[in-house]
């Protein structure tokens, strides 16, 4: 498990932009499970759309990505730091099966499906209680910056 501050360490993203409240399960190498709580109060809300507040699916695949930042991080053992950048190098399958709403809780279950030459790729979706929200395939990468 990680709380909010353990999450700090380990992502550079901060409000409006932290997706990721809480890791509920993580094991190295292999999967994890975090959690977004959707409110009211997120920023987005406000344009899309007024009339009916829905979570934009770009955000929630961000949400799956940044949980699966963590889990590259803790399975190449490494805290990243100001010269560390972690990139989408593709989405591959996204499926949107349900809406996202104010109040809902999204679970984010991502797996390490394989890790080559500094690519990681993995198998995500999100649910909202036993309905599938979201799933995707996601490939991803570590960079260092000057």
């Amino acid at each position: 498990m990680m709380d909010i501050h353990q999450i700090l360490k380990k992502l550079p993203h901060r409000y409006p932009f932290l997706l990721v409240d809480r890791v509920l399960e993580v094991e190295t190498g292999k999967r994890i499970k975090a959690l977004k709580n959707v409110t009211i109060n997120e920023h987005f809300f406000n344009g899309h759309f007024p009339h009916r507040p829905v979570m934009p699916g770009v955000l929630m695949l961000e949400a799956l990505a940044q949980a699966a930042a963590l889990l590259s991080f803790e399975t190449v053992g490494e805290t990243p730091d100001d010269k560390t950048v972690y990139y989408f190098a593709g989405i591959d399958g996204a499926r949107f099966k349900r809406p996202v709403e104010p109040g809902d809780q999204l679970i984010l279950e991502v797996a390490l499906d394989r890790m080559k030459a500094g690519i990681f790729k993995f198998k995500a979706r999100a649910m909202v209680g036993e309905e599938l929200a979201v799933e995707a395939e996601l490939m991803c990468t570590m960079r260092k910056i000057a």
